[in-house]
């Protein structure tokens, strides 16, 4: 298990996650800048995480329900 827990697992999902953190976070009406974000506060990044898992599910559901 690695040792950061924030290590995208498949490196060429990188800028995806990228995209739907800030896809979610403009839904959300929370402004995110480029790079460091750490000054948001720990409602705001646990809506966007929150979030995020819930359409990574919803997708991974449509894409079983096509199979």
């Amino acid at each position: 298990m690695p040792s950061n827990s924030n290590q995208i697992n498949v490196p060429e999902a990188r800028q995806a996650m990228y995209n739907l953190k800030h896809e979610v976070a403009n839904e959300l009406g929370i402004n995110l800048k480029q790079g460091y974000n750490g000054d948001i506060a720990s409602k705001d990044a646990g809506h966007i995480g929150g979030n995020m898992v819930k359409k990574m599910i919803e997708a991974q559901e449509r894409q079983m329900q096509n199979r």
